[in-house]
Order: C-alpha cells, then structure tokens, then sequence
C-alpha cells in the first residue's frame, strides 16, 4: 500500500512528531508499504493518510478526505490537540469528525474524547530500541531533562526545584533541547548563572541524547501537557528511573499507580522527590521495578504489531467497501 504521513514538523527539526513520523515509516516499510512523509499533502494519490496533529495538519485531513473519500483518513492525536486543542478549536474537531481511525499514544488519551470517538481510536505506544549501557558518572548523582524549551514543557521546573535540595545532595541536573524563542535561551543562561548544578546543553544529535540520557541516573519529565511522551519511551527503554508531573500523558505512561510523580508545577514537590531517589536505595529500586515493569509497552516490536493491525483493518474494510 501506498501511506501517506503528513506531519506538520519540518524534515530539519527534532521536534517529537517529526521523530513518531520518521519511526512509523520505518516500520511501515518493514511491513511492506511505500511511505512518503510531508508537511502538507501533495495531492498525490495514495491508499491511506496518516496525519499527525488534529488542527496543524486540518488542511490535509479534509482535502484527503474530499478528494478521496473511499480511503482511509488516519489522525494522530497529540498532547495539544487532546489536552487544549480539541476543545476550543473547530478544525481540531473536524479532523476527528472525518478521520476514519484515531491514534492516541497511550491509555490515558482515549479519555479526553467523546464517547462517540471512543470506539474508532486505537493505542499505540510509542516504541524506542535500548541504546548501550553508559557508565555513569561517580562524580554526581546525575539527573536529565530532555525536553524542548517552550512553555507546555514547564522547562525550567527542575532548576527551580535544586533550591529545595539538603546541602548533602550530589544531585547536578543536565538539560538536553532548544530553545523554541530568545527569552527561553535567555531564561535558561539566567538559571545557568545563578544555578552552577544545573546545566542546559542546547539541542543534541539524537544518538547523543539518548546516550545521554542513558548515562543519567534519573530523568524528569515537568511537562504541562504530553500526549504520550518520545523521551519517556526512550528513557523506559534505557531502564533509567523516571521522576514526572502528574498529568494525564505521563500517568497514561507510567500507570496510576506508579511512585515517581509529584503535583504539576510545584518544585518542592519535585525537590523532595529527587532528594528521595537518591537518599532511599530501596525507593530508587521501586521505581526502577516500576519502570521496567512497563519496559515491554515500548518495543518496536510491539509498536510495529499495533500498525500492521491498524492498516489490516482498514484495508479489510475499504476493500470491501469498494467491492461492486
């Protein structure tokens, strides 16, 4: 078959829609389709889109949908389109009206829908290979934020949590993504300054952040909103501890039940639970146990199964729909 992926991130960019659709056509090509990934669709023909973000890629969606209307329109849905978008946008929600399947990147997503959606959305987890163990700094107790800077991350949480820290505290925090403006460049060299554990390193190669992110004894994920988050499965997959906020995306991940999340937004919170993990041996064990617990929803393997069973069903519906 032939799969059209539009995503409205640039080829150039490392922005977390560019890497699901850049790994989706590596798995589609796996299983034997031809995929072409574009900003915009081209018009060209094609058996099946796949359109990432319900508002951004809108003009897709319904020109695919006109255009072809007996094949299958597929939406992927998006920490902004399920935790804002969806309900205050009109396009947001025509994407969702017209798409004939809906993708959501973990448990939790399905909930934000209308009970009339429910039933045409699938999960599928966003998968991540295991990059090679990497020795651990002894100099400090190592803690990553990958993530980039723009205000939906809640980027600089973290910083603002060392204050929160006893003076016995080894912890030094590095931070790996780019700055989405000047003012969060210029806010993160200002915490730089005034904070010398916390260290923003700007944007790496992928392959050097996770093998970063990999060296690290824990990552924080401070987000504001996700939609199922890239660098939770990347850090899953690495078998590094996961201290998160407390939102939908990340509990969707990592389960109702799991011990690493402190209150959206409060670095005292989040202070006193880095200093836990690296005081209470027996606290950092649990949230490894936990971690690796959920490990086996991010395989590739898995991932792949989930869209060759989205793509057969389509394709057994469509065939039949356009049979004489």
């Amino acid at each position: 078959m032939k799969i059209v992926i539009v995503t409205p991130a640039g080829a150039r960019t490392r922005h977390g829609n560019r890497h699901t659709a850049a790994r989706w056509a590596v798995l589609l090509r796996g299983l034997g389709h031809h995929i072409a990934i574009q900003r915009s669709w081209d018009g060209a023909p094609a058996d099946v889109m796949i359109a990432l973000h319900a508002r951004r890629s809108h003009d897709s969606a319904v020109r695919f949908k006109r255009v072809c209307p007996d094949r299958p329109l597929v939406l992927a849905l998006t920490g902004t389109d399920l935790y804002r978008d969806i309900h205050a946008d009109a396009d947001a929600r025509e994407s969702m009206r017209v798409a004939d399947r809906m993708i959501v990147l973990q448990d939790m997503g399905r909930e934000e829908l209308p009970p009339t959606l429910r039933g045409k959305t699938r999960v599928v987890y966003q998968s991540a290979r295991a990059v090679r163990v990497q020795a651990r700094l002894k100099s400090c107790f190592e803690v990553v934020v990958s993530g980039h800077l723009r205000e939906e991350k809640d980027p600089f949480r973290t910083a603002a949590a060392l204050q929160h820290l006893p003076a016995a505290s080894r912890i030094r925090v590095a931070h790996l993504g780019a700055a989405m403006s000047e003012e969060m460049a210029r806010e993160a060299r200002q915490w730089m300054a005034r904070e010398p554990r916390y260290r923003w390193l700007g944007e790496l190669p992928h392959g050097r952040a996770q093998r970063r992110l990999a060296r690290g004894r824990l990552m924080v994920i401070s987000s504001r909103m996700e939609g199922g988050a890239n660098v939770v499965s990347e850090a899953l997959a690495a078998g590094v501890p996961i201290i998160a906020s407390r939102i939908s995306g990340n509990i969707g991940m990592l389960g109702r039940d799991y011990s690493g999340y402190y209150p959206l937004e409060n670095e005292k919170a989040l202070g006193q639970l880095l200093w836990r993990a690296e005081s209470d041996a027996a606290f950092y064990r649990r949230l490894k146990a936990q971690c690796a617990a959920r490990r086996p929803l991010v395989d590739p393997q898995r991932e792949a199964r989930s869209l060759r069973q989205l793509i057969a069903d389509l394709d057994g519906k469509y065939v039949k729909s356009r049979r004489p």
